[in-house]
């Protein structure tokens, strides 16, 4: 097990879309602090947080922001 621990920020949207727009504005503005990994951001309905919606891809862009996800 590594000293890593994450942190859960809940925020709340009225519909997926907008969960995974509001992500990636939180996303895209929390890059100025060096611990934050937007890439692995993820939503999900409030009722049922087993089921993840993935905001950003995997594939890393000049100047090191991420591609939105295709199912977004």
């Amino acid at each position: 097990m590594t000293q890593r621990y994450v942190i859960h920020l809940p925020v709340v949207a009225n519909d997926l879309l907008a969960a995974q727009r509001l992500a990636r504005v939180v996303g895209r503005w929390l890059l100025v602090l060096p611990q934050t990994d937007p890439g692995e951001t993820t939503v999900s309905a409030e009722d049922d947080q087993n089921v993840c919606h993935r905001v950003f891809c995997d594939l890393l862009l000049p100047g090191g922001r991420r591609c939105t996800s295709a199912r977004s």
